[in-house]
């Protein structure tokens, strides 16, 4: 089958496609036809020995994709052949063949295209457990989304919107916008060329906003938390700008503000039958049209660094695919 190899740590350009033996099954595992792998900002971060865990060399990147069972192991009950089902892994998505734990996998409705699939679990996991699990978003209240043109920024604009709640989309230009009005922001604001804190005091009548989903870090951290309403929560997702803040504390002492980590992964590993809540809650909402994933690109395998590139150059609108 063919593959996206890692042999060492560093530049994406260093990856290579190579022909390598199928993947071998193993009891209480699947084998998947892979159709498609979301790219996402820790994949990057994987492959340049960056990230939290290091993976042993070589290794097949890639942590989420979607595809059909070709096998089942001994000991998987619920699954069959030929089922349609997405699946979340530590590596090796962006492959022809993964074999996957059975309890890695969730099977996907009929009408959801392999690409949107591959691109659900994390960006959307990972924004509903935010606002659901960790925010507590109520309906009526005032969600800021920085980043909203990214994968996990343009999920979270739907989610509130189908949450109830009123959403403010940050981004850096006038096209990423554009596309976060389609999928359904209330207002917008353009941080290269606005005043992010003037803007939402203008917004919101100088009452601040309730949660801020912030998965850009940076200088726009400590910016968007001067906007946080009282008793608000910041939701650290990530830190795509490269830096990781240093927020000054008298802030959340004086707006009684909450600082909230949100570790997907994790979470949905200590409580999976809430992960799996979760998943079929979202379902629901792309069955009744209230969640429409964006895909920015899909690409071939063998143009990997296009796709990879432009992830890190912050170009990609909605998620990245590559497909073997």
């Amino acid at each position: 089958m063919k593959a996206l190899l890692c042999r060492e740590f560093g530049p994406e350009a260093n990856m290579k496609v190579e022909e390598v033996e199928d993947p071998v099954l193993k009891p209480g595992h699947v084998l998947i036809d892979v159709k498609a792998g979301g790219l996402n900002f820790p994949d990057l971060l994987c492959v340049r020995g960056q990230y939290q865990f290091k993976p042993e060399l070589p290794f097949v990147p890639g942590t989420e994709g979607a595809g059909v069972i070709a096998e089942v192991g001994e000991g998987v009950d619920g699954f069959t052949a030929g089922d349609r089902v997405l699946f979340n892994t530590p590596t090796g998505a962006f492959a022809g063949k993964a074999v996957i734990p059975a309890q890695s996998l969730t099977k996907i409705p009929d009408a959801m295209p392999h690409e949107a699939a591959a691109g659900l679990t994390i960006v959307y996991g990972t924004s509903y457990h935010a606002l659901k699990q960790r925010a507590g978003l109520k309906p009526g209240q005032t969600l800021l989304v920085l980043g909203a043109a990214g994968g996990v920024g343009l999920a979270t604009v739907e989610l509130g919107k189908a949450m109830g709640a009123t959403v403010i989309a940050a981004a850096s230009t006038d096209e990423k916008l554009a596309v976060c009005k389609a999928h359904g922001a209330d207002e917008l604001i353009n941080y290269s060329s606005e005043d992010l804190k003037a803007r939402v005091k203008e917004l919101t009548g100088g009452q601040g906003v309730d949660v801020i989903y912030d998965p850009v870090g940076g200088d726009f951290t400590e910016q968007a938390f001067r906007t946080i309403a009282w008793d608000g929560k910041h939701l650290v997702i990530g830190f795509a700008a490269g830096d990781i803040p240093k927020l000054p504390l008298n802030l959340p002492l004086l707006k009684g503000g909450h600082v909230v980590g949100v570790f997907w992964g994790a979470w949905a590993g200590r409580f999976p039958q809430e992960h799996r809540q979760n998943m079929s809650e979202l379902f629901a909402m792309f069955e009744d049209g209230k969640i429409k994933p964006h895909v920015a690109g899909t690409y071939r395998l063998e143009d990997f660094l296009e796709a990879f590139n432009s992830l890190s150059g912050r170009k990609a609108i909605g998620k990245v695919v590559l497909t073997p």
